[in-house]
């Protein structure tokens, strides 16, 4: 019973985010808290929400002072070279853009931490986006896609958790799964390379009707639409609209002005050695993530805008940002609190292996890489590698598949775990491109479904998992 209330709520959550019925911080908050009630915990919830709470405040708190601290880098033009360079790069070509943006999230994700690549991806690609009026839509799904897939790493999160909960060497792990996910990149380059192309002849399009309306006047293409640049469809030619909602406010949102009061460029060298300082530091674990980024904050704002009126001008600047991605935070803490306590996260694993047929049991492994995607989609990493996979590894142990197969089992369906509504470094993403969760969802989930297909499908052609 608990099992189905747990599905249920899972899939009534997606429903009304991605159909837009209801907020996704409302949803996150509204419904966990009903299927408690509905499932005769309403005298725990007060606990199991306080539990979720206390669990996600260091995660609050480092969101809060990160999207703090690139803002005020964003604001004093350390990433301007960057995106000029992108921008000299790509043109006016949004095939370009698109692929690049594939290409630089690629290369960020090698350092395992997923805010940190999205706030450099969006802060370097962002203006472009609406300059050249593609959908940040785009990127962002992209980008998910992009860094679930180089999140595998040994020092990534996912791979770290499989390999510790059941004892393995993550090298060994890792390196033979290396072809499967390079199929996976190179299958998301594929679906870049499809929606650039149709961007493209959207471009033009739109030029065309410039050049025609204007009489041949001074309109020069994408750039020209830039004040409704997100207003473009899911960009893929759904007409999903993905590109509509928070995005389409941003025309004026635009990183590279030349002449803007934040600028600081007599401190680029100062703030790019802070930055760097940073990153180092938070790679090595000196201090924990979100103490970091307090103290880089605090150092950023001293030396860049030394007045207490300047300093809270830049604050002001980044609020709704911090409290949009913030009280997503804390609202995920209701529904991660509720599928713990109530043991509906162990209750969906045993009921899903208790209602196996013993003729899958040969394909077990190839089932456990299945059920990643959903079970990877819908729980926390720390949830599904600590609390299922040992079960999972378990079971497989009883019919003779070693540990190793279902571990790297588990990773094959991590594509589409950057878009799970419990990732924080997902709300930083979307809250700094200002894209809406149900667009992200309605424009990526059938892409990442497509990335994950790929790498499961690459995985068992290359022996990763197999028949017993």
């Amino acid at each position: 019973m608990i099992a189905l209330l747990g599905l249920a709520m899972v899939g009534i959550f997606l429903y009304l985010v991605m159909s837009k019925r209801l907020a996704p911080m409302v949803a996150l908050i509204v419904v966990p808290a009903a299927f408690a009630v509905l499932a005769g915990f309403a005298p725990d919830l007060g606990d199991m929400v306080t539990e979720g709470i206390t669990s996600l405040a260091p995660t609050a708190a480092m969101l809060m002072f990160a999207i703090l601290y690139f803002g005020i880098m964003i604001d004093a033009g350390l990433f301007d070279p960057i995106a000029r360079v992108v921008v000299k790069l790509t043109g006016d070509d949004p095939l370009k853009l698109i692929m690049g943006t594939v290409a630089l999230v690629a290369v960020v994700s090698l350092d395992g931490d997923g805010t940190t690549t999205f706030m450099i991806t969006v802060s370097a690609l962002l203006p472009i986006y609406r300059k050249l009026g593609v959908s940040p839509v785009l990127m962002t799904g992209l980008a998910c896609m992009t860094n679930a897939i180089l999140n595998i790493v040994p020092w990534g999160g996912p791979a770290a958790r499989a390999a510790s909960v059941l004892q393995l060497d993550p090298q060994e792990m890792f390196v033979p799964m290396i072809p499967a996910l390079g199929a996976g990149l190179v299958t998301v380059f594929g679906i870049a390379y499809v929606l650039g192309v149709r961007e493209r002849a959207k471009s033009r399009t739109r030029s065309a009707e410039l050049v025609t309306a204007g009489g041949g006047g001074v309109a020069t293409g994408p750039a020209a639409g830039a004040g409704s640049s997100a207003g473009t469809g899911d960009s893929a030619g759904t007409g999903d609209s993905a590109g509509t909602g928070d995005s389409a406010d941003s025309g004026d949102f635009d990183v590279l002005a030349p002449d803007r009061d934040s600028l600081r460029p007599k401190l680029i060298w100062f703030n790019a050695a802070l930055t760097a300082a940073l990153l180092v530091a938070l790679i090595t674990g000196v201090l924990p993530i979100a103490v970091l980024f307090m103290i880089g904050t605090g150092v950023a704002l001293i030396v860049n805008y030394p007045t207490v009126k300047q300093q809270r001008e830049r604050l002001a600047a980044h609020a709704d940002s911090v409290v949009a991605v913030v009280s997503m935070v804390f609202a995920a803490a209701v529904f991660t609190g509720v599928l713990s306590g109530t043991g509906m996260i162990e209750q969906m694993a045993q009921y899903l292996l208790h209602g196996m047929p013993d003729a899958l049991f040969p394909y077990f492994s190839i089932v456990v890489a299945v059920l990643s995607v959903p079970f990877t989609f819908f729980m926390s990493n720390d949830a599904f590698y600590f609390g299922v996979v040992p079960i999972l590894a378990e079971t497989a142990a009883q019919h003779g598949i070693p540990a190793m197969e279902i571990a790297r089992a588990s990773l094959l369906g991590q594509p589409i775990h950057m878009l799970s509504p419990l990732v924080p470094a997902m709300y930083v993403l979307i809250g700094l491109s200002r894209v809406d969760l149900g667009d992200q969802h309605r424009f990526a989930i059938k892409w990442a479904l497509l990335v994950s297909a790929v790498v499961i499908a690459a995985g068992f052609a290359l022996g990763l998992v197999s028949v017993h």
